[in-house]
């Protein structure tokens, strides 16, 4: 099977693999051929990308991050709780919120196990979800990504769990921001700006009372969007004032955000994203995170279509440990010619040839590869 972008579907193609709901529900199964209806559907639910069927590509099949059920079960976890928070002032002081965050760190013991059992490098594209309610999707897939790199590096179990809760509930305090601003789809106005940075404070203010979540976690909430130089919100705080597991919170957020569906732009490809973490490592992000972060996540996905740099072209088959950037690749073009057998060629051994291109392309202008400010 192969990744390519939905705009560039044509009727009668086959999908690899299901579209899903963010509730694990199926919305169109793979194998049926798309009609012209389905493809415009597919944009409107959000998706950008998709896998089809390709007879030379048959054998790579990408594997899901974490189980449906796990998704489903996190899921529906979070949007209990989050609207609970939302809809009652007195939740937050009740046992239920307590009872709440002892099922929060089932999940993130849950996740983790999935983790760990999986050897290959961590990616949320062989997962094709259509994100009806991002705050909650959102919440998760930076948990995941967040435990990806605290794996990477080596952190205690204590601290995946602190991290995990602290990634679970970074959010929170979005559900206090006026739901036309989160949702804007053109530019935010300097006050409405204003209001969505308070929603660190929200998250803060809420969840360092609860005795059962870690302080720590509360200040993952206060601290995700600072950043090393001193330009973040709400405090504008530096380096090391930054606690150590809100900067790495902050890049798996800054990955999530570039990488998911937006009302205000497409999603990027996780190599796409990849260079808006480099191009703040140092100054915004924490070198070492970013470099974990590289070598845990998948950057060139299963599927992907790929031009080297000595002309062929061809679909990333597997991926090489501690090497995201360096995968084996179908190659399915040499010299303009389409081949009759394809190969493959293990770019962790043939050193002198890199990727220089990607064959599904988003994005047209370096504007809309801004770093998210929310």
């Amino acid at each position: 099977m192969r990744l390519v972008s939905v705009d560039s579907l044509q009727q009668g193609t086959k999908l690899a693999k299901p579209i899903y709901n963010d509730f694990g529900q199926t919305l169109i199964n793979n194998d049926i051929e798309l009609t012209n209806r389905m493809i415009q559907r597919l944009k409107q639910l959000g998706i950008t990308f998709v896998y089809i069927n390709d007879n030379r590509t048959n054998d790579i099949n990408p594997k899901q991050a974490i189980s449906i059920d796990l998704r489903k079960k996190a899921i529906k976890e979070i949007e209990h709780t989050f609207l609970e928070v939302k809809n009652s002032k007195q939740f937050l002081k009740s046992s239920a919120f307590n009872e709440a965050s002892q099922r929060f760190k089932k999940i993130v013991d849950q996740l983790l196990q999935e983790l760990k059992s999986n050897k290959d490098l961590f990616t949320l594209l062989a997962d094709i979800f259509s994100y009806e309610h991002y705050i909650f999707t959102h919440s998760l897939n930076v948990t995941m990504y967040s435990l990806a790199i605290g794996l990477e590096l080596n952190l205690t179990n204590k601290e995946l769990e602190t991290i995990g809760i602290g990634a679970l509930l970074h959010d929170i305090g979005k559900l206090m921001v006026p739901k036309n601003i989160l949702l804007k789809p053109g530019k935010l106005t300097d006050e409405e700006f204003e209001e969505v940075k308070k929603h660190t404070e929200y998250g803060f203010e809420a969840l360092r009372k609860i005795d059962t979540i870690p302080l720590v976690a509360a200040h993952c909430a206060y601290q995700h969007h600072e950043r090393l130089d001193g330009s973040g919100y709400p405090r504008g705080i530096k380096g090391s004032e930054i606690h150590y597991l809100a900067r790495l919170i902050a890049v798996a957020d800054v990955f999530d955000a570039v990488a998911s569906n937006r009302v205000y732009r497409k999603a990027m490809l996780p190599h796409e994203g990849l260079e808006i973490l480099y191009s703040g490592s140092g100054t915004q992000f924490e070198k070492n995170i970013v470099e974990a972060f590289r070598k845990a996540v998948a950057i060139y996905p299963d599927g992907l279509g790929v031009v080297l740099s000595d002309g062929r072209k061809g679909i990333v088959a597997k991926q090489n440990p501690n090497s995201s950037d360096r995968p084996i690749i179908r190659i399915l073009e040499e010299k303009g010619q389409t081949l009759t057998y394809p190969y493959d060629v293990n770019l962790s051994k043939e050193l002198h040839i890199v990727i220089v291109d990607c064959e599904t392309r988003t994005f047209t202008s370096n504007q809309e590869k801004l770093i998210p400010k929310f």
